[in-house]
């Protein structure tokens, strides 16, 4: 047994076995019926054995995780072309496709952030990362089942006492070390827990201590990511999905000091993500960061500054700021630009109540601000 079969993706010999156990998973397929992608069926006798056969048949060649990822490719590149109008990335020629990397990145959207870094990365004959994900996803079987398929290791966020805590984290901390210095393989992750809501990136010194938990008694912080090749990522999308539901939780904290997810609300953001409208969107790849300061604060800071650096703002940042009159320092884009931003966003405002609305501009202004 392995010491990290409890957090590790699934390996080649699991897979299909993985994907026949969802082509047969009720739950998984009355998702796939929900999501609209199987309207031709979906009220035809027997209408769940026919789409289980079509999984199947879609599966049968698919044994090892190479060959998942090149059909998830597919799927992640018919989301680009029918919901993003322009998808630009830069920084990834700086990249050595011999060396492991730790991205850090900015979190916007649940799924699409990481797979949108590792079909740019596959597109460009890198190798994909392994993509850290919090286990208060995994709640539902078959979404477990779809990550672990798609390299993704868990970061354990439940309710335990602090020192299964702790030895979680340690061990999630001995994974990401694994895979980059031992076998040359890049790890994303998100530079806090859970996603932006607010526009505000900034990079949660805690996520860097459990990062450092490995070797913390035995190797500064700063010389443990320099060891780890620290690269900043950076994605802006200029209209999102789940822009209303941000809003509405945002505002439902400051209203009531605390905020109960509705069962499925994460899955549902992921299917909102991942179907809705994104207009242009830019994934920036930075430099290498060299870290110097023995300090956590510091180390997370140096990490915020250059994300922040590496934001590629839309119209729709800069028409929020305007809508609620606040300064804005530099505005990119022609009027006629702005002028359909703001039309956008006030659309969008006349859905949710009036209170909602500086909750919804403000994840749109806070990163031109």
């Amino acid at each position: 047994m392995n010491k990290f079969d409890s957090i590790r993706p699934y390996l080649d010999e699991e897979v299909h076995e993985v994907l026949v156990g969802l082509s047969n998973n009720r739950r998984f397929l009355k998702m796939l019926f929900a999501t609209g992608e199987f309207k031709g069926i979906r009220y035809l006798p027997f209408s769940r054995k026919i789409l289980s056969h079509l999984l199947k048949n879609k599966i049968k060649n698919v044994h090892d995780v190479s060959t998942y990822q090149d059909l998830f490719e597919g799927i992640v590149s018919n989301v680009v072309k029918t919901t993003v109008n322009n998808f630009s990335v830069s920084g990834i020629n700086k990249l050595d496709p011999k060396k492991g990397y730790l991205f850090i990145s900015n979190h916007r959207d649940i799924t699409l952030d990481s797979a949108l870094l590792n079909l740019s990365l596959h597109q460009n004959n890198f190798n994909t990362t392994y993509s850290a994900v919090g286990n208060n996803l995994l709640n539902e079987k078959w979404a477990s089942d779809l990550m672990r398929l798609n390299k993704s290791f868990i970061i354990d966020r439940s309710d335990k006492s602090k020192k299964d805590i702790y030895k979680s984290l340690t061990l999630a901390s001995g994974f990401i070390f694994d895979k980059i210095r031992i076998q040359n393989e890049s790890i994303w992750i998100a530079q806090k827990q859970g996603r932006s809501k607010d526009g505000n990136d900034y990079t949660d010194p805690s996520v860097i201590k459990m990062i450092h938990l490995n070797s913390r008694k035995k190797v500064p912080v700063d010389q443990y990511l320099n060891s780890l090749s620290v690269v900043p990522v950076s994605i802006s999308y200029e209209k999102d999905p789940n822009d209303l539901l941000k809003a509405r939780e945002l505002y439902l904290t400051d209203l009531n000091q605390t905020y109960i997810k509705e069962p499925k609300e994460d899955l549902q953001s992921i299917s909102d993500g991942i179907r809705g409208t994104k207009g242009n969107v830019s994934l920036s790849i930075g430099d290498e960061i060299k870290f110097d300061t023995d300090s956590y604060e510091i180390c997370s800071d140096k990490i915020t500054k250059e994300i922040k650096n590496l934001y590629k703002p839309h119209a729709t940042n800069f028409a929020a700021a305007i809508i609620q009159g606040k300064k804005i320092n530099e505005n990119i884009y022609s009027a006629d630009d702005v002028d359909g931003a703001i039309k956008y966003l006030k659309n969008r405002m006349k859905i949710i109540p009036e209170d909602m609305h500086p909750y919804l501009l403000n994840q749109y202004a806070n990163p031109v601000l």
